[in-house]
């Protein structure tokens, strides 16, 4: 496997008239592996995707992608990768078959291969006994694993796959998940986008995208790692009253309810004496809680990326 990555990004800028959607991301997606982008709506995940593939001309930056310069060389590298979108794209009045014959059609698969092709993709992602459904008539997760198929028809380099799991359910993701590991398997790179913390911690690296700013990049592990000693779990009888309690508290970057509980990030520099003085404010507004420190999750990652972004907008 070649050491240089799959995608190499520098100053990547899209500009929609004053809207500035992406803002200047550097980026770097190692080969074989699957790189979540995560962030809410609007971040600029999608519209970075489609710039990395090719379908939408940057504003600046420079792109290479597979080796090769986008958008400059878009024709040849659309050739090498497969793209999978957020919203069934298919046609729902064609059967399954029809459909994967189609694209197959459309991808230049060779004609004395596509026969094969199409038998194994139906039998790996279960669409043998669904051949002659109309693609319209199925289920989420059935409609999901067709558009893989489609997607993968040609054996791509390199898979772009936007929130594909926005719309199944949580067994279907799993099975979906699977999927694609063993793509990973075989040597193809895999680019995800999400807003969905349980998948974003089943990618091997993660970007996280905020108003189009990259502002975490790292693995799960490593950035949940840099917030050790930041987050708590706040015991009350009464989590709501402690919450209002809380929330503008001195040092608290973010705070939300889980359960019976509340889960807590601190602002970075808090001292030792920070749960403390937490609790004492708790007590003078006649809540009995106590904090306790609790390890890091992604969710944590992302507010704390995302948080001060926040509040700059607001100053």
């Amino acid at each position: 496997m070649s050491e240089a990555p799959a995608i190499h990004v520098r100053g990547l800028t899209k500009r929609f008239g004053q809207l500035l959607a992406v803002d200047h991301v550097d980026l770097d997606v190692p080969r074989g592996r699957v790189y979540g982008f995560l962030g809410p709506n609007g971040s600029g995940k999608s519209t970075t995707i489609r710039m990395l593939c090719g379908l939408l001309t940057p504003t600046d930056g420079d792109i290479e992608v597979l080796g090769l310069r986008v958008p400059q060389q878009a024709e040849e590298l659309r050739r090498r990768i497969g793209y999978m979108t957020q919203s069934f794209s298919l046609f729902t009045d064609l059967t399954v078959g029809e459909n994967l014959d189609f694209i197959a059609e459309i991808l230049g698969v060779p004609r004395e291969r596509k026969r094969a092709r199409i038998a194994e993709l139906m039998d790996r992602y279960r669409l043998a006994d669904r051949r002659d459904q109309l693609a319209g008539t199925m289920s989420g997760g059935q409609k999901q694993r067709l558009a893989l198929a489609c997607a993968v028809m040609h054996e791509p380099e390199l898979l772009f796959l936007d929130e594909p799991t926005s719309a199944v359910d949580p067994e279907s993701r799993r099975e979906f998940w699977e999927a694609l590991f063993e793509l990973t398997d075989a040597g193809t790179t895999l680019l995800v986008s999400t807003h969905l913390m349980d998948e974003a911690e089943r990618c091997h690296r993660l970007a996280i995208l905020d108003r189009g700013r990259l502002v975490a990049d790292g693995t799960p592990g490593a950035l949940t790692g840099a917030l050790e000693g930041r987050t708590y779990l706040v015991e009350s009888d009464d989590p709501r009253r402690a919450q209002r309690a809380l929330v503008d508290a001195p040092g608290v970057l973010g705070i939300a309810q889980v359960g019976h509980a509340l889960r807590l990030l601190a602002d970075e520099g808090q001292g030792d004496g920070f749960a403390a003085a937490l609790e004492r404010r708790l007590d003078g507004a006649g809540q009995a809680a106590r904090l306790h420190p609790t390890p890091p999750n992604l969710e944590d990652v992302f507010v704390a990326a995302t948080r001060p972004g926040e509040r700059e907008r607001a100053a």
